[in-house]
């Protein structure tokens, strides 16, 4: 019973004690949920509070938006106003040049009417005149019994012979006037600009001679079964003649520059001694190197000693690869600088520009450095397409075009180009040719001054620079003289090519012979 008592009694206070827990859970509970509520309660407060602020930014940003259309919608029916007022007032213009557009049409019209009307009557008029003529040309027939034509060709005849003598004394008063003050000029004007240069003479040459120590040196240069002199020749480009002549070997080549090329490398081998197709290449290729830097050195120097600006390094290239080219006997370099030193004298005493007219003297053979090589074209074409791939200027290029008359000289400095080409070639000493073209060149001069009628023959002299023409007096007169002169000129320029100038001298003589007995 006892412990029945005390069973309970520890339920009963487990029972309190667990009661006891539970009311105290629950009070905790109600103290959060009411701490839960304020904090609730607050931020319902503060999100109010919150809302309405929006709500006042947003009526506020509205109020301005507003506004700014408003004002954005004034000044776009301003703009509008304002172009349409523009218009307005473009159309009234419109309407009044309209106006004044019509108005000159009626009164272009009426002129129109007005000439039209007085074409017709000029017409008319035109036609009545004609039937006149022609009846006067009738009658006229019938009295002098000739036809029109007949009579035209009849009076041309007459007027053409009468004038052909009038025209030849004109043409010479004027050229005998021109010639008393322009040949003199022109002579002064050369004779300073030959004055203040010269130029020393050479000769062409399509092979070098190269001395050997002795005999036996050709047996090294040819070498074993002949592999010495293959190899050189191939190196080089040249053809080595090793023949009978004592202590001499000929290196023969049309091109120049490898001519030397060749001529240097063999010399430097008989000096060393060592002659094998390993060293024969090396010291060719270590020769192509000097010879290169030769040529561009000749080539500055040349446009140095010219005073003629910037130009092209490919440009230079050529100019120094002519010191190695010849033409009739005469260095390339040599005559292309004595022209340019002529034409800029020229060009000094004319008043032009003097370094243009040496850079048209200087590059108008540059062709020639190209045709080295075998290239297609004349040595003018080849030059005037190099320069202008190069930029030179019009001015140079026609100089390189005209100076052979290939093309009309467009600019005075091109005439002063020509002229001193001429000069540079002409001179003694300059050129030589071969004596069969010499002596072709007298025929032709004497062949081309019998051909025309009255002439009873003609001398070639002074080396082909005058023809000297004797015509029969009885067939031709002191005028018509003149004018075969000029006739032989003329078939001459257009016939022939040859240095300098031919001077035409005809010549007419008359002997009066009686007998006294």
């Amino acid at each position: 019973m006892d412990l029945l008592t005390v069973s309970l009694s520890g339920v009963a206070g487990l029972v309190i004690g667990i009661l006891a827990m539970v009311a105290y859970s629950k009070a905790g509970l109600n103290k959060d949920q009411q701490k839960a509520e304020q904090l609730l309660k607050k931020a319902e407060t503060e999100a109010e509070a919150k809302v309405k602020q929006a709500v006042l930014d947003g009526k506020t940003q509205a109020h301005d938006l507003r506004v700014e259309a408003e004002k954005e919608i004034k000044e776009r029916k301003q703009e509008a106003m304002d172009l349409e007022n523009k218009l307005l007032r473009r159309e009234d213009n419109l309407n009044f040049r309209d106006e004044a557009l019509t108005q000159k049409e009626r009164q272009v019209s009426e002129k129109m009417q007005k000439a039209a009307d007085k074409l017709s009557s000029l017409e008319a008029k035109e036609k009545k005149l004609q039937e006149e003529i022609d009846k006067q040309i009738e009658v006229l027939e019938n009295v002098a019994k000739m036809s029109s034509q007949d009579a035209k060709a009849e009076l041309f005849s007459v007027v053409e012979k009468k004038m052909e003598h009038e025209t030849i004394a004109y043409i010479k008063d004027k050229e005998e006037e021109a010639k008393a003050t322009a040949q003199q000029k022109a002579q002064n004007i050369i004779a300073l600009a030959i004055e203040r240069m010269s130029q020393t003479e050479t000769q062409e040459r399509t092979v070098s001679v190269v001395s050997l120590p002795g005999e036996e040196m050709k047996g090294r240069i040819i070498g074993r079964e002949g592999r010495n002199i293959r190899c050189f020749e191939q190196a080089t480009g040249v053809e080595l003649n090793i023949d009978d002549t004592p202590d001499l070997i000929t290196i023969t080549c049309f091109n120049p520059v490898r001519r030397e090329i060749a001529r240097l490398a063999l010399e430097h081998l008989i000096r060393d001694g060592r002659i094998q197709p390993g060293r024969i290449e090396e010291v060719v290729k270590k020769y192509q190197q000097e010879v290169d830097q030769e040529i561009i050195k000749a080539g500055e120097d040349a446009v140095f000693k010219l005073g003629i600006g910037k130009i092209d390094r490919e440009i230079v290239k050529l100019i120094g690869t002519l010191k190695y080219r010849y033409s009739y006997g005469q260095n390339a370099l040599q005559h292309s600088m004595e022209v340019a030193y002529l034409a800029g004298a020229m060009a000094a005493e004319l008043g032009l520009n003097q370094q243009m007219a040496k850079r048209a003297g200087l590059l108008h053979d540059i062709g020639k450095a190209l045709n080295i090589e075998q290239q297609d074209g004349s040595h003018v074409e080849l030059g005037y397409k190099f320069c202008k791939k190069h930029g030179e200027k019009e001015i140079v290029l026609n100089a390189i075009q005209s100076h052979h008359g290939e093309v009309e000289p467009r600019f005075l400095t091109s005439h002063l180009v020509i002229a001193a080409d001429t000069i540079s070639a002409a001179r003694p000493g300059a050129r030589k040719e071969s004596a069969q073209a010499y002596i072709d060149r007298l025929e032709n001069l004497e062949k081309i001054a019998t051909s025309y009628e009255g002439v009873n023959s003609a001398y070639a002299i002074q080396a082909g620079r005058e023809i000297r023409v004797l015509v029969n007096p009885d067939q031709v007169d002191d005028l018509s003289c003149v004018k075969i002169a000029r006739e032989i000129r003329d078939q001459i320029e257009e016939e022939l090519t040859y240095p300098g100038q031919i001077k035409v001298n005809v010549i007419r003589e008359i002997r009066a012979q009686e007998l006294a007995k």
